[in-house]
């Protein structure tokens, strides 16, 4: 019967989209590159998503963010997402968590309950606690490396943490998995060398930050504020998408 999913069924065939249909994934992330995961997702006829960032829609989101418009500037982003979500699969299961995952946090998830794990998220102490929670689950998870600072999206290629260069995040995170003996790890980063941005305060939210009020984390707070474009993280947000979508339907 024809529906929404009719023409990746043609691709996969009706027993893997209902492995789709029955697969959970969490997305720890849902900004630049986990939005765009999470719209694929969706699009592709994943029946079960946990939404998990505790970070409000700010203006300055608009650039690169799917979930960020005029209109939900100063929303919860997993808010936003979740409706978006069921605007394009109604019976698609959305938990939502306004969370902001670190060590403190992870007791708050069973990874044993997901089928793959998105890392979406900026910090390495996160990354690397959603790694090894997943890696003890033997849950397979994928990480977003660096997608800041950078403008050829025709760079970006998966690999394994341990196969990576030059991305300076993809160093920390080789560094910190082999010390606590993670075996390999599916990553998603770019060998393109990082711009510097401008030092001009006047269009930096490090000096100026608009988040929402009552965000829990403002920009004044980060060490740095990395220049982005539409273009990158959307990229690497498809292309994590693309390499679940193909995992879980090659196991039919």
């Amino acid at each position: 019967m024809l529906n929404q999913f009719s023409r990746t069924e043609l691709l996969y065939g009706a027993e893997a989209m209902k492995k789709l249909a029955s697969s959970r994934v969490a997305v720890f992330g849902i900004g630049g590159v986990g939005g765009y995961v999470v719209e694929a997702l969706a699009r592709s006829g994943i029946g079960a998503l946990d939404l998990i960032d505790d970070d409000k829609v700010c203006l300055t989101n608009i650039n690169r963010q799917i979930i960020a418009t005029r209109k939900t500037v100063g929303k919860y982003k997993v808010d936003v997402a979740e409706e978006r979500v069921h605007d394009i699969s109604p019976d698609c299961v959305v938990r939502t968590y306004k969370t902001f995952f670190l060590p403190e946090t992870e007791n708050q998830f069973d990874f044993s309950e997901y089928d793959y794990v998105v890392d979406a998220i900026d910090t390495v102490t996160g990354k690397l606690a959603i790694v090894k929670k997943a890696d003890d689950a033997k849950v397979p998870v994928i990480s977003s490396m660096g997608a800041g600072n950078k403008v050829n999206p025709a760079a970006f290629e998966v690999a394994d943490i341990y196969e990576t260069s030059i991305c300076p995040l993809a160093k920390v995170m080789r560094r910190e998995c082999r010390k606590r003996n993670i075996k390999a790890l599916k990553v998603v980063y770019s060998k393109e060398t990082p711009r510097r941005p401008l030092e001009d305060m006047s269009i930096s939210c490090k000096e100026n930050c608009i988040c929402p009020p009552g965000a829990q984390r403002t920009c004044t707070q980060r060490r740095d504020i990395p220049g982005s474009t539409a273009f990158v993280p959307s990229v690497v947000g498809l292309i994590i998408a693309g390499e679940i979508i193909n995992d879980i339907a090659s196991k039919c």
